[in-house]
């Protein structure tokens, strides 16, 4: 699928600064967060990472958010193997989005009516794609669920889709048998969320040139205007 060329909303004749730059990295991390909140407080299911982390938090009593970033942390101890090169954008990844979770789940309560719970999903699917498409504008490296998936697809060869697929299927299995809530949400998540971060990534990608002599990220070594098509980060 060929990335859609749509108008970036931030679209600048100049490179972004480091200060737009991580200003958009933490506002994306912070709303991936609360995006995981609103779709779990919907309870009609939610993506594979969650439902792992909602199982073992089910089984131990560890906060949700807390789980989140150790699991996190536990999926980036694979990309040593793998010969992964994490961002800073990756290591902030593992540490925010758990407690801007664990915030959403705080202030969002859940609904009782059917048709509200479905906004409040939808509301979430929405502004997961957007977060993503924040964050991964920002050029400072992919979140650990995808360094997991780029790395094995380099080791193995397989099809990115088979990868990705085989990944979400095991850690979904893992999370269902713990308990962790699985729903038509769930599969609605797995049909939507990659055509929307298909439009979300070219709308808020930045401007990225390297300066001379600068230390460069792994994950912006050359001048370039995104899109790029990369699934979002978990």
């Amino acid at each position: 699928m060929q990335p859609i060329r749509l108008p970036a909303l931030f679209a600048s004749s100049r490179p972004a600064t480091a200060a737009r730059r991580m200003t958009q990295l933490l506002v994306g991390l912070f709303c991936y967060g609360m995006a995981i909140a609103l779709m779990m407080q919907a309870t009609i299911g939610i993506e594979p990472w969650d439902v792992l982390a909602q199982g073992i938090t089910l089984h131990t009593g560890i906060p949700f958010g807390l789980v989140t970033n150790l699991v996190g942390g536990v999926v980036l101890l694979f990309w040593i193997p793998l010969r992964q090169r994490p961002g800073r954008g990756t290591v902030l990844n593992v540490l925010l989005i758990g407690p801007s979770a664990q915030f959403g789940l705080w202030i969002v309560p859940q609904p009782g009516e059917l048709w509200a719970r479905i906004l409040l999903f939808a509301a979430g699917l929405l502004l997961i794609a957007a977060a993503s498409g924040l964050y991964i504008g920002a050029h400072y490296g992919p979140g650990p669920r995808d360094g997991l998936m780029t790395g094995l697809h380099a080791r193995t060869g397989r099809p990115i889709w088979l990868v990705r697929g085989a990944i979400e299927a095991t850690v979904l299995l893992i999370g269902w048998l713990l308990g962790g809530n699985v729903g038509w949400g769930t599969l609605a998540f797995a049909v939507c969320i990659g055509p929307l971060v298909h439009v979300a990534i070219p709308l808020f990608a930045l401007r990225v040139e390297d300066a001379p002599n600068s230390r460069r990220e792994p994950d912006h070594r050359r001048p370039r205007v995104e899109p790029v098509e990369t699934p979002p980060a978990g």
